[in-house]
């Protein structure tokens, strides 16, 4: 494989871009400790594996984005890499063709591309990182990061996020654990000294300053949800005992809709009435969304997909994401009168 820098001179990043990003991240950064009371909503595909739908996604968020500004801040999920359980196909950077090849370095070219161009349409991006070879190719163009839950227990991927210049969310583990996240964010706020993969692509020793905007995302487990009011005051109370007062983001799929993709829309509401009550320790949520509903499975002939249909988890269609997050939106302007100052989007 080309290293890192190789590929990022091929498809260098501007300064106008980089500028966007700094922007970005500080306005996340201003969500996560609450400086900015502004509701952040996550919302993107389940993974990427068609560019042309990600970016007529992504200018339909960007105009949302503007739309609701005043109330909420819109972040594209932009997944390039899918855990598996098992094994199926592990994400546009592994297999771009969906064809079992697994062209890793046209995936890597690829969803550099599509970074980039996401940046210049004014797209902020959030993804997870799951395979710490692949993170020096496109970490400078992350505006939000993600640890799964299997691998939020992982130490390498706490040393990873403790390098990080991104916010990082942290998520429970699929049997439920909420310290497992906890801990995490303890451990990614520490400075770790640990091998990395540089720019040259050579392995060398890294020293880490550390990432204080890292926070937990409850995404509930086999045995319920944990967005209700209980587990939200629980998770907060175990944040506390170990001095952590960062907002916490939920996430309206996996566990949390009991894998039913309709129900997310139902998740959402319940976490909006709670922050609109005044629960300020609520940063957000996270939506699985793609411009067709549903979900389709992965043929031995990719030229047959239905177009903007997910291939790995079921998404709710844009409709009813549009519809989901304008009405919050009027609900958040109208319950709350003046106490978000209307302005323009800050990405």
């Amino acid at each position: 494989m080309l290293s890192p820098r190789k590929i990022k001179d091929k498809l260098p990043m501007t300064e106008k871009q980089k500028a966007f990003i700094d922007r970005g991240r500080q306005t996340l950064r201003d969500l996560i400790t609450g400086q900015d009371p502004r509701l952040a909503i996550i919302l993107g595909p389940c993974s990427i594996h068609d560019l042309s739908a990600a970016l007529e996604y992504a200018r339909r968020v960007r105009v949302l984005a503007e739309e609701v500004a005043s109330t909420c801040v819109l972040v594209m999920r932009v997944y390039i890499e899918k855990p598996r359980t098992v094994t199926g196909w592990k994400g546009l950077a592994y297999d771009p063709h969906l064809d079992g090849s697994n062209d890793i370095q046209t995936g890597i070219f690829w969803a550099r591309e599509l970074f980039l161009t996401l940046t210049d349409l004014g797209i902020p991006i959030a993804t997870e990182f799951l395979n710490p070879l692949l993170i020096p190719y496109i970490q400078d163009l992350v505006s939000w990061g993600f640890i799964g839950a299997r691998t939020s227990a992982s130490q390498p991927h706490r040393e990873m996020a403790s390098l990080l210049p991104c916010p990082m969310g942290f998520k429970n583990s699929p049997d439920g654990n909420i310290e497992q996240a906890i801990h995490a964010m303890i451990a990614a706020r520490t400075t770790h000294r640990f091998p990395f993969i540089n720019e040259e692509g050579y392995l060398s020793l890294t020293e880490s300053p550390g990432n204080p905007y890292t926070h937990v995302v409850l995404r509930g487990s086999h045995q319920g949800i944990n967005y209700d009011p209980a587990s939200l005051a629980e998770t907060v109370h175990t944040m506390e005992l170990h001095g952590l007062k960062n907002r916490i983001l939920v996430d309206c799929s996996h566990g949390n809709c009991s894998k039913e993709y309709t129900k997310q829309k139902d998740v959402f509401q319940r976490v909006l009435e709670q922050y609109d009550q005044g629960n300020d320790k609520i940063l957000g949520m996270m939506i699985e969304s793609h411009l067709e509903e549903g979900s389709q499975h992965l043929s031995e002939s990719p030229s047959e997909l239905n177009y903007a249909v997910s291939i790995t988890d079921p998404c709710l269609g844009w409709v009813e994401t549009e519809n989901l997050i304008r009405s919050a939106a009027e609900s958040l302007k109208s319950r709350n009168g003046s106490w978000i100052q209307p302005r323009k989007a800050t990405f």
